[in-house]
């Protein structure tokens, strides 16, 4: 696009009237908000900003962030004055990665600005591309909650389902089946359980509680959430162990396939998966593990993890079992025959989110699904 132009040179952006900021904001090993990025971008702005430009922010924050800690900076860096000299904007990304439908034009962008009319001017510049309309906060601090709460919504939504699943394993009760009766009710919210990875879901919710608890509120079901959700690889792998005793295998040294390494289905990004986690876990046992992901890149991999990806999926068979960790439409071609091929004999079969059909599990094969 001609219209497009990238560049180093920081000293560029003197000559713009909008200046967006879309960084990470991830947490630190304590779970705390690290808003070194956000900052790191706030100080090149501000030493940047010309007066009357306006900045806006995309990233994930708590509520008051881009007022109490980004401002500060730009005011700092700039030696101009907010509101007077300069002004900001917040509005949140809302890209859902993997997903054809819900593009940035066909997603609804909620804008905030600093003053009514810093508002307007910037749902006017997103208009110019979002189809699907521009939402106007009533405030920055507004915005910025709204972003944090879709996630978390969603992270303890499906937290609520890894729950029933450790329950109703424990019941001997089909997890899926429950929810597929239970889905016919008109009004039943139709999440499902699984791994939770990824840069938002389970980052956004401890940006949430980390604000909380700074006014001195304690969240419950917040944190319950994340801790459950957290618990999902461990609780995966035990299974994996006892499914493996069950069948007569020798934990030791049985060798796992693992399914996909991506942190989503369909994506190439392997950032913040929580396969890994699951990985390290069946590791720890002293299982031998394979990870074959026909979309992952085996750079990314090796840089990021430290681990080679399978350039065949059966290229260490037999396997002792097969974990379909990730759900590629790649995946949904592996048939009964397959599977015989590539497990020995009374082979376990792990599905984390229910691809497989009965009639594509071998006879004597132990199957399993959360």
């Amino acid at each position: 696009n001609p219209n497009i132009h990238y560049t180093f040179n920081e000293k560029e952006l003197k000559n713009a009237d909008f200046l967006i900021i879309t960084v990470p904001t991830p947490t630190d090993k304590y779970k705390n908000p690290d808003l070194r990025f956000l900052k790191s971008a706030s100080e090149i702005a501000g030493r940047n900003l010309k007066k009357g430009a306006t900045v806006v922010y995309e990233s994930t924050v708590y509520p008051g962030c881009t007022e109490e800690v980004c401002i500060p900076i730009l005011e700092k860096e700039s030696g101009l004055k907010w509101k007077s000299d300069f002004f900001v904007a917040y509005s949140p990304e809302r890209i859902n990665p993997g997903d054809k439908n819900h593009s940035l034009e066909n997603i609804v962008k909620v804008v905030a600005g600093d003053t009514p009319q810093t508002a307007q001017k910037v749902a006017d510049l997103y208009k110019r591309v979002v189809k699907a309309g521009i939402y106007i906060a009533p405030s920055i601090k507004i915005a910025e909650a709204a972003k944090v709460i879709e996630n978390t919504q969603r992270d303890i939504n499906i937290a609520f389902m890894n729950e029933l699943a450790l329950l109703f394993d424990k019941m001997g009760l089909d997890t899926r089946e429950v929810l597929k009766a239970a889905a016919t009710k008109w009004n039943f919210l139709k999440f499902e359980p699984g791994l939770v990875g990824g840069h938002c879901i389970p980052e956004d919710p401890y940006y949430l509680a980390f604000k909380a608890k700074e006014i001195g509120f304690h969240p419950e079901l917040i944190l319950a959430g994340r801790r459950i959700n957290d618990y999902m690889p461990q609780f995966i792998a035990q299974k994996v162990v006892k499914l493996l005793i069950k069948a007569g295998k020798i934990v030791q040294n049985a060798k796992v396939l693992v399914l996909g390494i991506t942190f989503k289905e369909n994506v190439r990004d392997v950032r913040n998966s929580k396969v890994v986690d699951l990985v390290n876990e069946l590791e720890d046992y002293g299982i031998e593990t394979s990870i074959y992901d026909p979309l992952a890149n085996p750079e990314d991999v090796k840089w990021l993890y430290q681990r080679k990806l399978l350039k065949s999926i059966d290229e260490n068979a037999p396997y002792d079992a097969v974990v379909f960790a990730v759900r590629h439409r790649h995946f949904f071609d592996i048939d009964k025959d397959f599977l015989e091929k590539i497990l020995n004999r009374k082979g376990v079969i792990i599905d984390i989110k229910g691809i497989l059909s009965k009639d594509k599990i071998p006879e004597e094969s132990i199957y399993w699904r959360l």
